[in-house]
């Protein structure tokens, strides 16, 4: 269904969006900081790429599955 994909291009330009805002947070100061006395980035940009990365997925799939499922 048309809607569908749009729904499924809709999260995976916010899966993106969050995925470039986990990469800006893990240049930032603070992240800068925990990366020299942890040696990993902050939580928020750890979480910021991983929500990122499974709202991409899942929009993705919804937008292939609608598709090829449909035409």
């Amino acid at each position: 269904m048309q809607t569908d994909r749009i729904i499924g291009i809709s999260l995976l330009i916010v899966g993106v969006a969050l995925l470039v805002a986990g990469v800006n947070a893990s240049e930032s100061v603070s992240s800068e900081f925990s990366k020299l006395f942890q040696g990993v980035p902050s939580d928020k940009a750890i979480w910021l790429m991983i929500g990122g990365a499974l709202v991409a997925a899942i929009g993705l799939a919804k937008s292939l599955r609608g598709r090829t499922a449909h035409g």
